[in-house]
């Protein structure tokens, strides 16, 4: 299945929609840090994001130290930013709502 990479207008409108994320590496990625109580509350959220990942096969590049969790959305096989990876960031988001 081929992955279409947003454009740039697309990119735009999508991103409005993600308050909480960025873009990043020359418009290629978004990404959002995340910040907790804890590293017990980080990890259970890594643990929450990686479940849902491997659901979708979608997998972020992510960083954590201690409290706080970087997360990077893009999609390899498009070579860029995908509707993948915008749908990824909300169903992350939900995590938390």
């Amino acid at each position: 299945m081929s992955v279409e990479k947003l454009t740039g207008d697309e990119r735009t409108s999508w991103l409005a929609a993600l308050p909480n994320w960025s873009l990043a590496r020359d418009g290629e990625a978004i990404e959002r840090t995340f910040q907790f109580g804890d590293f017990s509350e980080a990890f259970g959220f890594m643990t929450r994001v990686a479940i849902l990942a491997e659901k979708r096969d979608h997998h972020p590049e992510w960083f954590n130290v201690y409290d706080k969790v970087e997360i990077t959305l893009t999609t390899h096989d498009a070579g860029g930013l995908s509707l993948r990876d915008v749908k990824m960031a909300r169903k992350i988001d939900a995590l938390l709502a």
